[in-house]
């Protein structure tokens, strides 16, 4: 397991992950290989999915930051929030 505080020491640590899983991929059967794969597919899917809003989500979000500018919307401080929070339950 690699940790570490600064920046230059985790590009190192990811590119010494990196060329350990090209050691395993370069000698890997195709049991190994297929699993790879798969893992591979399943983070890029659930990535894409994570991040995707649809057209309609990104109009409805500009359309509040306008009216919050324009002071039309509602808006509370972080306290009022929490404090709205515990009154809650």
């Amino acid at each position: 397991m690699y940790i570490y505080n600064t920046k230059k020491e985790n590009i190192m640590a990811t590119l010494d992950l990196r060329n350990t899983v090209k050691e395993y991929i370069n000698t890997a059967d195709i049991r190994l290989l297929k699993m790879i794969k798969a893992l591979a597919e399943s983070y890029q899917s659930d990535e894409q999915e994570t991040f995707m809003l649809s057209e309609e989500q990104y109009k409805m979000i500009d359309k509040r930051r306008e009216a919050h500018l324009k002071g039309e919307s509602k808006s509370f401080t972080w306290e009022q929030v929490k404090q709205n929070a515990r009154n809650a339950s």
